[in-house]
């Protein structure tokens, strides 16, 4: 496993998780609820978001949700030193360009794209922040699993795309894939659940519960650790994670 500590100065192989945000009805709420689940503090950031801290480092943004038709959910991000190009790459593979890419406040530039079956995620070409201060300890990000119906597909579309992030000598990815039917019903679209870590999987199952969220999928075995998923006081969908 990777150090738990990232610099705020590291420079991400391109393809690997470095970021993600949620789009909520009601951030307030979103801080009251994350801040006791993680322990998580917050500070405003440009475009109207919320930075996330643990320990002072960056490791998660919360966003209003401007289109009550948009879905409340988690989006993980993949750096990429030219979101230009990546997001080319990405629809001659078969994938689409949701928003092309654009600066975000002096921090870098931001994408948002789709896989060829339609699992949405980010693209990010960091500047000044290049993504994650801490990841892979309590309160922070420890994975994220992608869910697709055709998984082969999805082997040729990412190990094409990123195949130094997740095949490469310095690999750790933080990123893996399963059929959709595994955990969810068949009929849920493919996409990106994001996982956190957590030291006590049945204390925050309960503190899930008591800050008004609930227990979608109780607790079971990966080849990456024991996960269990849940949602947020506003629908919001991620996992908790314990390695």
């Amino acid at each position: 496993m990777a150090e738990n500590r990232a610099s705020q100065y590291a420079q991400y192989t391109e393809g690997t998780p470095c970021w993600v945000d949620a789009q909520l009805p009601d951030v307030e709420a979103g801080k009251r609820f994350y801040g006791e689940l993680f322990g998580w503090t917050f500070e405003d950031q440009p475009q109207g978001t919320v930075r996330a801290l643990k320990g002072g480092d960056p490791v998660a943004s919360l966003a209003h949700k401007t289109d009550g038709r948009l879905p409340t959910v988690w989006t993980v991000s993949f750096a990429t030193p030219d979101a230009g190009a990546l997001c080319r790459r990405i629809h001659a593979a078969g994938g689409r360009i949701v928003s092309p890419p654009v600066p975000f406040g002096g921090l870098g530039v931001t994408a948002l794209v789709t896989d060829p079956e339609g699992a949405v995620f980010s693209l990010w070409q960091g500047a000044r922040t290049p993504g994650f201060g801490r990841r892979y300890e309590p309160g922070t990000f420890a994975w994220v699993q992608l869910y697709t119906r055709d998984t082969q597909a999805a082997d040729t579309f990412y190990g094409g795309l990123f195949h130094d992030a997740l095949f490469g000598p310095d690999a750790d990815p933080g990123f893996g894939r399963a059929p959709v039917s595994d955990v969810f019903p068949a009929e849920m679209p493919p996409h990106f659940l994001v996982h956190f870590a957590v030291e006590d999987p049945g204390a925050a199952l309960e503190e899930v519960v008591r800050l008004g969220g609930r227990v979608q999928v109780p607790p079971f075995g990966t080849s990456y650790g024991t996960a269990a998923v849940v949602t947020d006081n506003q629908g919001a969908s991620f996992a908790l994670l314990h390695r």
